[in-house]
């Protein structure tokens, strides 16, 4: 069993600094990609920034230079952290990972259930 725990969402005010974590625990083997979603109403679910199990990063246009994202592996935890917050940030996060558990001899793909972020003055 494999569970992914987001937490650090929360109101900020805009130009502000949010950071969110998301621990992976259960019967892990080995986590390979990493990465944060977010999905406003009425809007699809979009990729924010994903980070390799080598450390290799990609992020969305829209947060390129705003947002970090980073892992520790030895925690089994990716976070983001967000800075100069635009009201458009404002969404549920979700994270994710590919893992590979001890019981089967290939990946899967999970997911937390989410933290809102809301950006607003």
């Amino acid at each position: 069993q494999v569970q992914l725990v987001e937490s650090g969402g929360g109101l900020v005010q805009p130009g502000g600094s949010l950071r969110l974590s998301c621990a992976a625990s259960g019967s892990i083997f080995s986590i390979y990609g990493m990465g944060w979603y977010r999905q406003a109403p009425g809007k699809q679910r979009e990729l924010v920034a994903a980070v390799s199990s080598g450390g290799s990063t990609n992020y969305a246009a829209s947060v390129k230079g705003r947002f970090t994202i980073s892992r520790d592996n030895a925690k089994n935890t990716v976070y983001l952290q967000m800075g100069s917050l635009k009201p458009e940030d404002t969404a549920l996060y979700y994270c994710n990972a590919e893992i590979r558990t001890l019981v089967q001899p290939s990946t899967g793909l999970y997911w937390g259930q989410g933290t809102q972020v809301t950006v607003s003055s």
